[in-house]
């Protein structure tokens, strides 16, 4: 059994013993708070990798921000055309991973995406359900290596 964030943990817990119709409610109300997790106007990255790629929709933002402690939280921007079941899935990682490692973000295994989405709906989007954890994957490796040099 993999080992999650605590947080992280919380929320797979949630959703599994949820039913399909339950889990897609549910991550409605994730949608929803996605905005939440916007960037703050005034507030101060490590990181920030603005893009859009071909497996989204639209514009994606990762901004990576550290405690000074090794720890990390995230905010993320979308456009408007990005899917309801990206949008739940940016709030879900933006509380799941925060106040993790780089290192443990970037070891976070994908496999608990179906027990939070549901199988049904991961067949039907496979693609974007992983985007942005591999995006906020992705921003920690390039954040590590920068941090690296730094030292060196």
């Amino acid at each position: 059994m993999a080992a999650y964030p605590a947080k992280l943990q919380e929320i797979i817990d949630l959703f599994e013993h949820l039913s399909e119709p339950e889990k897609r409610e549910n991550l409605i109300v994730y949608a929803d708070q996605a905005e939440a997790h916007a960037p703050v106007e005034g507030e101060a990255y490590a990181l920030e990798d603005v893009r859009k790629d071909e497996e989204c929709t639209d514009t994606v933002g990762i901004f990576l921000r550290d405690d000074g402690e090794g720890r990390v939280t995230f905010r993320v921007s979308l456009g408007p055309q990005v899917q309801t079941l990206t949008r739940a899935m940016t709030a879900i990682l933006c509380e799941g991973l925060s106040g993790s490692t780089p290192q443990t973000v970037r070891d976070v295994p994908a496999d608990f995406v179906p027990k939070i989405v549901g199988g049904q709906l991961v067949r039907q989007r496979s693609q974007t359900v992983y985007y942005v954890l591999g995006r906020m994957k992705n921003a920690c490796l390039v954040y590590e290596r920068r941090q690296a040099a730094k030292a060196h």
